[in-house]
């Protein structure tokens, strides 16, 4: 049987948050070859970062089949650094007492595990298209009139506020 190579995956993702915490949104392209699907949504009350990392677990998450060769372009230095740095690894070893966001981490390492996965940061705002276009995705998600309401971020809200 011959062995099928990893398809390769473009991937820009944003998330945005009209105040932090405030409604919120997440952006994602994803291109392979000619192929371009967007993905988008929003959120009542949720924070910059869930929607940033809420951008890439959607993205993976949308993939067909497995190992996937993936290249996530990103500017969010919180999803590139606890992945590239091991913060994430770190956080799994003390079951992320302490830490924001366990909800997302988790569902985001599951599907992580299944591709092989590369994050390069990207500097909002710089005129890349990809990005840009994430943003303007993001954005109008936070701005809709259909937002969802962040279990994750309510759970975690109402735990702290204890």
């Amino acid at each position: 049987m011959k062995e099928v190579p990893p398809s390769k995956i473009t991937m820009y993702t944003d998330g945005s948050s009209l105040g932090n915490p405030g409604p919120g949104g997440y952006g994602t392209l994803l291109l392979h070859g000619q192929h371009k699907k967007e993905l988008s949504g929003g959120f009542k009350v949720t924070t910059n970062n869930r929607m940033e990392l809420m951008a890439v677990i959607v993205g993976l998450e949308a993939l067909k089949q497995p190992n996937c060769d993936v290249t996530v372009y990103t500017d969010s230095r919180y999803v590139v650094d606890s992945v590239e740095k091991g913060w994430l690894q770190s956080w799994i070893r003390i079951r992320f007492k302490g830490k924001k966001n366990s909800d997302l981490w988790m569902r985001f390492y599951e599907i992580y595990q299944l591709h092989q996965v590369k994050f390069v940061w990207v500097k909002g705002h710089a005129a890349i298209p990809g990005n840009e276009r994430c943003d303007q995705l993001a954005v109008a998600a936070a701005n809709g009139s259909s937002l969802l309401v962040d279990e994750g971020f309510k759970k975690e809200t109402t735990i702290l506020n204890k």
